[in-house]
């Protein structure tokens, strides 16, 4: 089965073809049909196996359809209730609400799944955003102003900016809640009834999760209606092929170990893979400084920069190719020797399809990750995931020395009274309402001491 059999839009298929994808895996060939269809939808399947694209793809398919069959003057094409709602608000305001919302339990998973709609969506004049907690809320307020078509967000910014008025989800037409087992153990199960209890209920929804225990099996029948239900079993992790090795390595000294091994000239084509499309440009940085031929390719880069670098990368040109794991997932390189983790993903079957780049048709290939010690979190739930422990080498000119490095600043902030984001402190509602407090006293002739921020 191709991509072109699933009856998708000229623009949709154009952006997988510049992605390198031309046949869905599994759980895609299987789900997207079925949203395509309205109904809703019950995947129980893995992070890593797609299931990303299987609800992105057809929610765009399902939105820009809708838009493109409206009149010049607004008119809608789709005559369903959603439809005739969508465009009367559209008419009354000139900010467009709010259509699709996928909840999803970490920062992480949220930006990746916009990138994914982004990169799906590109040729579709969709517009989509992403908002998380950890960060000043001000940036991710002011991108909901211009209007999305397409949220992405986790429980509890969603919910802080609920509250300030600043998110509304009653023309809501598609909801997906991810990860919903990783939502339990996180302890949000509380803050998605409340997300709930905001919907429409004339909705399509679809609900993915890993595993089913009891209370997400309830959690689902409140939230489905009448759901097809998708199950995907993962693939062996196992990729007896490669040689895995992991040096034990201070952030700081990353970029040291790295040069030291890439000046081996008998690597003649490396992978690395960085979290970050700034890290991904930074390593690439260290590298020419050190007179190492090196590209970078993820998100920010323009679609034909991403193939030149690509096309360099293949034929030799560029040595080494830094990537994120959002662009990196349509290379297909024939004999690629060496992976690099410069940064352990935080999600354990990233590395599996990292790694995966190298060992390919029966060749040899050999994957490395650099560890430092607040990664040892990832490390562990991959080597659970993969059922075994990745071989260390110890000896090597950069050992780890710092092993109680202390927490990044943005988990130092103040959490705010009411909500808890899911990756950190939301924006801290309080002390906006500080700030209206002293403004209204300014007004009553009150004399004001500067406050600590």
């Amino acid at each position: 089965m191709s991509f072109t059999s699933l009856a998708l839009s000229e623009p949709i298929l154009r952006a997988l073809s510049e992605e390198g994808y031309s046949k869905p895996t599994p759980i895609q060939s299987q789900s997207i049909p079925v949203v395509l269809e309205g109904k809703d939808l019950l995947g129980a399947a893995q992070t890593g196996t797609g299931k990303t694209a299987a609800f992105a793809i057809p929610i765009l398919q399902l939105l820009s359809s809708e838009v493109s069959h409206s009149g010049r003057n607004g008119t809608p094409g789709n005559k369903t209730a959603a439809g005739q709602q969508f465009y009367s608000n559209k008419r009354r305001k000139s900010v467009k609400p709010i259509r699709s919302l996928i909840v999803t339990p970490t920062r992480e998973l949220a930006i990746q799944i916009d990138e994914s709609f982004k990169s799906y969506g590109r040729h579709t004049g969709l517009t989509s955003a992403v908002v998380f907690g950890g960060v000043n809320q001000n940036g991710q307020v002011a991108r909901l102003g211009r209007g999305v078509d397409i949220l992405i967000a986790t429980p509890g910014r969603l919910l802080d900016l609920m509250n300030q008025g600043h998110i509304s989800l009653e023309h809501i037409q598609i909801f997906v809640l991810d990860e919903a087992d990783r939502m339990l153990d996180m302890g949000f199960i509380h803050d998605v009834r409340k997300l709930l209890a905001a919907l429409p209920r004339k909705r399509q929804s679809l609900f993915f999760s890993a595993t089913m225990p009891p209370e997400i099996v309830k959690l689902s029948q409140t939230i489905l209606h009448n759901p097809v239900k998708v199950q995907i079993t993962p693939e062996s992790p196992t990729v007896d092929a490669i040689r895995q090795s992991l040096f034990f390595v201070d952030k700081g000294n990353k970029k040291n170990l790295l040069v030291d091994m890439l000046k081996d000239e008998g690597i003649t084509s490396a992978l690395v893979f960085t979290r970050t499309k700034h890290g991904a440009n930074k390593v690439v940085k260290i590298l020419q400084s050190s007179n190492i031929e090196a590209e970078a390719i993820h998100g920010n880069k323009s679609q034909s920069a991403r193939q030149q670098a690509l096309g360099n990368f293949k034929n030799g040109m560029t040595r080494v190719l830094v990537a994120t794991d959002i662009a990196a997932r349509g290379i297909d390189v024939d004999e690629l020797q060496y992976v690099i983790n410069y940064e352990m993903p935080n999600i354990p079957e990233t590395y599996i399809h990292r790694i995966g780049r190298t060992g390919r048709a029966g060749l040899n290939g050999t994957a490395l990750s650099f560890c430092d010690a607040q990664e040892k979190t990832y490390l562990r739930d991959i080597e659970k995931l993969i059922g075994k422990k990745l071989p260390v080498v110890d000896g090597h000119d950069y050992p780890l020395v710092d092993h109680n490095p202390p927490e990044p600043e943005k988990q130092q902030q103040r959490q705010p009274r009411k909500f808890r984001s899911s990756n950190g402190p939301a924006s801290g509602s309080s002390r906006n309402g500080a700030k209206m407090k002293s403004a209204a006293k300014r007004r009553n002739g009150a004399k004001y001491h500067a406050v600590r921020s």
